[in-house]
């Protein structure tokens, strides 16, 4: 039960913060309560580590709920600091990640939060010995026309 992150915090933590606008839907029918069972997520590497895309989904009450999880690998950073139109909040779920913002650096533990204004310019990376894993949550609340 450790892996699993329960929808009702997702929409909660989803109602702080706004999607990413270059990520597109990839799904198109409304969310259903449903569990994401972290043995069944679909695993895509990368250089730097790998990503579970979770939901990416309109709700009813919301145009687009977005959630993805980043494992970083030691030494690596989740890319080069760009700027993130949007709000952004992201959970640690384990390893300690350094967090750069708008030219200050800080460090992040197991169990941080960190809330990304939108305008930020931001990258995170692992300066653990093990993987750094941590949930991106963003959503938006506009219908685009």
């Amino acid at each position: 039960m450790k892996n699993i992150i329960s929808l009702s915090t997702v929409l909660f933590l989803g109602s702080l913060v706004s999607v990413h606008a270059d990520v597109p839907n990839t799904q198109s029918e409304l969310l259903k309560t449903t569990i994401f069972n972290w043995n069944d997520m679909v695993v895509q590497k990368a250089p730097n580590g790998e990503k579970r895309m979770v939901l990416n989904s309109p709700t009813s009450t919301l145009a687009r709920l977005h959630l993805h999880i980043s494992t970083l690998n030691p030494g690596e950073q989740s890319g080069a600091p760009r700027l993130h139109p949007q709000e952004e909040l992201i959970i640690i779920k384990e390893g300690e990640v350094e967090v750069y913002c708008d030219g200050k650096t800080t460090m992040a533990p197991a169990g941080s939060v960190i809330f990304f204004a939108a305008h930020s310019v931001t990258a995170q990376r692992n300066l653990s010995k093990s993987t750094a894993t941590y949930y991106v949550v963003n959503y938006d609340t506009q219908i685009k026309k």
